[in-house]
């Protein structure tokens, strides 16, 4: 089934059974939809953010109500990448839903840039998989999607993060002295460009918050969500050496790793290659040996590539727009081989 017109919806839901960081109310799940909509839907250009914008979602139909052709809709849920946003996999989410399929994104709180930066967003890597599981709980009863998601048919997709994120959808229980011995062992790997200092600030927030503690307390459980059959994990990003063998030997369900092999931010064999040598029923592919960390992320305008080339300009031959479209048709291809088996 394919239909080229994508509708696409933001919401802002509050998960009560969890605090937000400072502790002062519920956690905040702001989120994003992208799904088939009547091909006589209005579209619009919508730029990121809006008035200086660094890309583009492209044309998309907002608000407007979900396609009538088919009755329920396969779900893909997706995570961004470290301070990033639902948005940036827009890229991805736009080629799934023209092909059918429900996309379900979190600008996950404390590690998103829609919002002030958090140390425990950045630390607490477990509470990312709670909150697509939370919103798909709540979409499937309530709203424009209430009744119409096929929760026998949810895959999870994620880049960076994000990757370790669909990971814990699928089981990976993590322990996250597994993941400071390993940033001993490779110290460029120890924080992420946006709070390079972040191993620094656990004891004192083990001491100062409340909420932290708590959270950081429950990292091992298992955040597993029985309906999700596959996983696609993008450039998954070095907390993956946090996960345990054992949790990573029991995950039976497809997983799709993409990176690529100029990645130095989760570098291919320390990440992707390492997880492709634990996991029971995974397929590791190469996006390109030129391809980097942030080719991941939108086709920046002028304006992005001025602003920051690191995360906006490529390798010399690499074409941003094209490594998309190959991650795109190798996702919708792992997607269509597990609704298939």
């Amino acid at each position: 089934m394919v239909n080229k017109r994508v509708g696409f919806r933001t919401g802002l839901l509050l998960d009560e059974a969890r605090p937000n960081w400072t502790g002062d109310g519920p956690r905040p799940l702001r989120w994003s939809a992208w799904y088939p909509a009547a091909p006589d839907s209005p579209t619009t250009e919508i730029t990121i953010p809006p008035g200086r914008a660094l890309y583009s979602l492209g044309l998309l139909a907002p608000e407007v109500p979900l396609s009538a052709e088919a009755n329920r809709y396969p779900v893909v849920l997706i995570s961004h990448g470290t301070g990033g946003s639902a948005s940036g996999l827009g890229w991805l989410a736009s080629s799934l839903a023209e092909q059918g399929y429900v996309v379900l994104g979190i600008d996950h709180h404390g590690n998103t840039g829609v919002e002030a930066y958090r140390p425990e967003g950045f630390l607490c890597w477990w509470e990312r998989a709670r909150d697509l599981t939370v919103l798909l709980d709540r979409l499937a009863e309530e709203g424009a999607f209430a009744g119409r998601l096929d929760l026998d048919n949810v895959s999870a997709a994620g880049f960076s993060l994000g990757g370790y994120t669909a990971l814990v959808l699928a089981g990976a229980i993590t322990e996250t002295d597994r993941m400071l011995a390993f940033v001993n062992e490779h110290p460029s790997t120890s924080g992420p460009q946006e709070m390079p200092d972040l191993a620094a600030q656990i004891e004192p927030l083990l001491s100062s918050s409340a909420v932290f503690r708590a959270s950081w307390e429950r990292q091992s459980q298992s955040y597993r969500d029985e309906r999700v059959r596959t996983v696609i994990a993008i450039a998954p990003a070095p907390p993956v050496r946090g996960f345990t063998e054992r949790s990573l030997r029991d995950i039976r369900l497809p997983v799709t790793l993409l990176c690529g092999e100029a990645d130095t931010e989760a570098p291919y064999d320390l990440c992707s290659a390492w997880l492709n040598g634990h996991l029971p029923n995974s397929h590791l592919i190469s996006l390109g040996k030129d391809v980097g960390h942030y080719t991941l992320l939108p086709v920046g305008t002028e304006t992005a590539i001025r602003s920051n080339s690191v995360y906006w300009a490529d390798a010399p031959g690499v074409d941003r727009a094209a490594v998309h479209a190959k991650a795109a048709e190798l996702t919708l291809a792992a997607l269509r081989a597990s609704a298939a088996s």
